[in-house]
């Protein structure tokens, strides 16, 4: 289960790693996203024991919305947006697209080891920052 609070947060460091070293190129970055899907997806396909079809989804899944996210994260930072805050509300809006994309593609087990995986913990911050922001 460690495994998976792992790959999130190299998913974080990934995506975040871009907008910091601004000389990567594209491709550079390409690839690095790329292989950080790839290894959520073999961290979950081990700690799931997902199913063909299911590797398909999840795939699917984290490749477009990582690559949504890091292209709204590019975005930010070629506007040269300063404010953190802004960077967290983009991660937490794809992070809870995934979330919940994700529960589609699991089973009841499946989705109950995810969530004790770390999903669950993730989730209650993205909702408290959520709810900070509504104040």
């Amino acid at each position: 289960m460690k495994i998976l609070r792992i790959a999130a947060t190299a998913a974080l460091v990934a995506l975040a790693l871009p907008l910091a070293a601004q000389e990567q190129t594209a491709e550079q970055q390409e690839k690095a996203l790329y292989e950080m899907i790839q290894t959520q997806v073999n961290n979950m396909e081990k700690a799931l024991d997902l199913e063909d079809w299911q590797i398909f989804y999840v795939d699917s899944i984290l490749t477009h919305d990582y690559r949504a996210m890091q292209a709204e994260l590019i975005g930010l930072r070629n506007s040269k947006v300063s404010s953190q805050d802004r960077y967290y509300r983009v991660q937490d809006k794809w992070n809870e697209q995934i979330y919940n994309a994700i529960h589609g593609v699991l089973d009841e087990p499946q989705w109950q080891k995810y969530l004790k995986s770390g999903a669950a913990r993730e989730k209650k911050n993205r909702d408290k920052r959520a709810a900070k922001k509504g104040e």
